[in-house]
């Protein structure tokens, strides 16, 4: 993308607002800083080399002094907007910031920045492409050491790669059968349909693994809303206690003790997890216990993962009938989500397990989701630290590697989905025989979906909506 030439110079407060030892107010624009040395005194930064730093004092036109600064320049086209960037470190007070922000504001033809300019400015330049653009704001909010990674590895292009190599393949075959128009009176072929057959397949397998990779790429990017649930005094408040290493829910023997629900969060091999303990369900006729567990319920629904706990203990001396079990499990099934069945108290297991009245729940186990644990023993770290991997496995996360290439972003999924759509319609095209002309329009569809991805195709609705997510600033 060609290098624009924007006419105005723009300013904005980068570091977060409030009072702090250091803050730094950016500009960037072709005259940010000519605009600039109209109020520093110190070195002439017009005669300074790029990435520069120098101290000195920026002043109103009264020439009172408003700060001392340190101000660093970059020139075109080595700065992050590549434009004229200038960057001034005042002292962190409001106070200070609003003054010299305000200077630049009322006595030069400098404007406050929109929400996300300086890298829209940065993408509209050329700086990196759309996805990249975004990876800047995923960086900006990693609150984990995995969506760490994740946002780095696109920040640096990993993703966009993949996508514009998939997106060259098909322009390649696209150019060909457009070239076959150009001989449409002469009948010949220079693209091979058998070629082009295998390669929609190729790329359509590189876009479904990309697809389903969006599941774990976005409970890495947000965090894995995790609901612990199941009946009352199941343990559910002394697993969250013993995954959070901290007394956070009041355990009790009394049924009906978790009225709302609790939560916390915690990392899990970088991946943070929002563990939310909630009522026990049951029919009730207490009215406050009755809204905790419809609270409950509706949690289980919002969730991406459920941890179910099953009493054994509960199981074996109620002597639970196969029918009513089910019907308990079907509830959960039925929400198909994510759920890790914890078998608790497992001191009761030997009691099932040799127990031939219980064969059908040995069965069970066998086809689900299960992991035993004595959640009562907070002191036996290894069986907590065996759940924190079974939690990994079922959301697909022990297999993630810092190189893997993960779509985060619902835009992206919503573009690949439908550039896989296309791609369906390519293949149907090609099996009933169409013309060249029929199947580079769904090709062109396919390209349009893949390029929306990176901005090579994209429009000022898309991009608003995308920078104006951004902070003032950045």
């Amino acid at each position: 993308m060609k290098f624009t030439d924007f006419s105005d110079t723009i300013i904005a407060l980068s570091t977060p607002a409030g009072r702090g030892a250091i803050a730094l107010v950016r500009l960037s624009g072709k005259d940010a800083i000519l605009h600039t040395q109209t109020f520093f005194r110190g070195k002439n930064l017009l005669e300074q080399k790029t990435h520069t730093v120098h101290f000195g004092t920026i002043r109103n036109l009264e020439n009172e002094i408003l700060d001392e600064v340190v101000v660093t320049i970059f020139k075109t086209p080595n700065s992050f907007t590549k434009e004229n960037v200038v960057e001034i470190s005042c002292h962190g007070s409001p106070f200070i910031v609003k003054r010299i922000i305000q200077n630049f504001l009322d006595n030069s033809p400098v404007r406050y920045a929109k929400a996300g300019e300086f890298t829209q400015r940065a993408f509209l330049n050329g700086r990196f492409d759309l996805a990249q653009a975004e990876a800047v704001a995923d960086l900006i909010a990693v609150d984990s050491a995995a969506s760490h990674k994740v946002a780095i590895s696109q920040l640096r292009g990993g993703f966009s790669s993949q996508i514009k190599e998939l997106r060259q393949q098909l322009l390649d075959f696209v150019s060909l059968i457009e070239l076959e128009l150009d001989f449409g009176e002469e009948d010949v072929e220079f693209a091979e349909r058998e070629k082009l057959t295998q390669l929609v397949k190729t790329i359509q397998t590189v876009i479904e693994q990309l697809l389903s990779s969006f599941e774990l790429g976005n409970a890495i990017k947000n965090g894995v809303p995790t609901v612990i649930a199941g009946k009352p005094n199941a343990g559910k408040s002394t697993l969250l206690n013993a995954l959070l290493n901290e007394e956070k829910a009041i355990v009790s023997e009394i049924a009906g003790t978790t009225r709302d629900f609790i939560e916390d969060e915690i990392s899990i091999e970088g991946i943070a997890f929002r563990f939310i303990d909630t009522a026990g369900l049951r029919q009730t006729d207490d009215k406050v216990e009755s809204i905790g567990v419809e609270r409950a319920r509706k949690k289980m629904t919002e969730a991406s993962l459920i941890l179910y706990v099953i009493d054994l203990a509960e199981l074996f001396n109620q002597n639970t009938n196969k029918k009513e079990f089910f019907e308990e499990i079907k509830e959960v099934e039925e929400l198909n989500i994510n759920t890790l069945f914890v078998l608790n108290k497992a001191d009761f297991w030997d009691k099932i397990n040799n127990n031939s009245e219980f064969s059908w729940f040995n069965d069970w186990i066998k086809n689900s989701n299960t992991i035993f644990t004595q959640a009562n023993n907070t002191t036996d770290k290894e069986d907590i630290e065996k759940l924190k991997y079974k939690i990994l496995e079922v959301i697909q996360a022990d297999n993630f590697n810092a190189g893997d290439t993960l779509v985060t972003n619902t835009r992206h999924y919503e573009s690949l989905r439908n550039a896989n759509l296309a791609l369906d319609d390519v293949l149907n095209a090609l099996e009933m025989g169409f013309t060249g002309d029929l199947l580079s329009l769904d090709l062109r569809t396919a390209l349009e979906h893949l390029g929306s991805i990176t901005g090579e195709v994209s429009n000022d609705e898309i991009l608003g909506n995308i920078f104006g997510k951004f902070c003032i600033g950045k």
